[in-house]
């Protein structure tokens, strides 16, 4: 049974959706009023704590002026500089609760799980674009400008969390990786672009991917259901199409992930009809470091059964 391409042919695919003409100097942009921010950053210690682990609610000043907000843990009374791996959540959820943090920590890490802003965490939304903002990050501000989308904004609270964290004294900024599903692994693959000294990746199934595909598979529901209500209320004829996929190309993952440097390791279910799996194999075979999938064939958007105890060797190695 097939959803998508057989795998043969996942494994060249290059995905459809356009990649504007100025894309990396949108990034280069992009990054340099990241990197020009104070990002002053606020621990507040938590309610929550444990003998061997620290516990802060990190707060910093994203772009647009935003407050964002990320769980930090760290290893109490630890030496010399430790690793630390970033965590980042799927589509409308948030940086999930302590404890499940706690092996990375007792294994000498620290932790950063990453609130998305507007979503169901901690972090502040400070909006500002017209139109629906009813349901839907990936169309949001999509009329606004490309500087006006919301995920510009989201991958670079990525990058800024890993300088964040890189630059914390207890932790060796050449030892750190990032991880996360769906959405967090879209994340995941965005902050190892936009910072390269991300040593190990391990996302899955990441969302984010090669939107025209999922148009034209007629997948554009569940996640990826914005993208209709969008052509439904603003371009009903279809009339700006190409104008609308070529604005959605610079917050396409599968454009970013040639800057990755570090290792990635990503899980795919081939029944996955909430990120085609070619929208996902867009993005990975676009990566030239050193890389490998873990594919599970009667999988789909679902949890993928070994797949994080294989992250946590993987991010063993840092």
């Amino acid at each position: 049974m097939l959803i998508d391409m057989p795998l043969e042919e996942l494994k060249v695919y290059q995905g459809i959706n356009p990649r504007p003409h100025d894309f990396d100097e949108y990034w280069d942009r992009a990054l340099d009023e990241m990197k020009a921010l104070d990002p002053e950053v606020e621990m507040v210690p938590a309610e929550f704590q444990t003998p061997f682990a620290e516990c802060f609610h990190l707060y910093f000043t994203g772009v647009g002026g935003a407050r964002v907000h990320a769980k930090y843990l760290r290893p109490k009374n630890s030496g010399e500089p430790h690793p630390a791996v970033l965590m980042f959540h799927g589509y409308s959820g948030n940086s999930g609760d302590w404890s499940d943090k706690l092996a990375y920590v007792a294994s000498g890490f620290s932790v950063a799980a990453l609130d998305c802003r507007g979503q169901g965490g901690l972090s502040e939304d400070v909006g500002g674009v017209k139109g629906n903002t009813l349901h839907g990050h990936i169309i949001r501000g999509l009329d606004d400008g490309p500087e006006k989308l919301l995920y510009r904004s989201l991958f670079l609270d990525t990058a800024q969390l890993a300088r964040i964290v890189m630059d914390m004294p207890e932790v060796d900024e050449n030892r750190v990786g990032a991880m996360g599903g769906s959405q967090g692994g879209g994340l995941t693959l965005a902050c190892a672009s936009l910072e390269p000294r991300i040593k190990r990746a391990a996302p899955a199934f990441p969302f984010l991917c090669d939107y025209k595909r999922v148009w034209e598979m007629d997948l554009a529901k569940d996640a990826y259901q914005e993208i209709k209500d969008y052509f439904r209320r603003f371009d009903p004829t279809h009339a700006r199409e190409d104008d609308v996929f070529t604005t959605l190309g610079y917050i396409d993952i599968q454009h970013m992930t040639r800057s990755i440097q570090g290792e990635v390791m990503m899980a795919v279910g081939l029944m996955d009809t909430i990120c085609p799996p070619s929208t996902q194999f867009a993005a990975y075979n676009k990566i030239t470091s050193p890389k490998r999938t873990v594919i599970y064939p009667d999988f789909g958007h679902e949890g993928l059964p070994g797949f994080d105890d294989m992250t946590f060797e993987f991010m063993m190695g840092l």
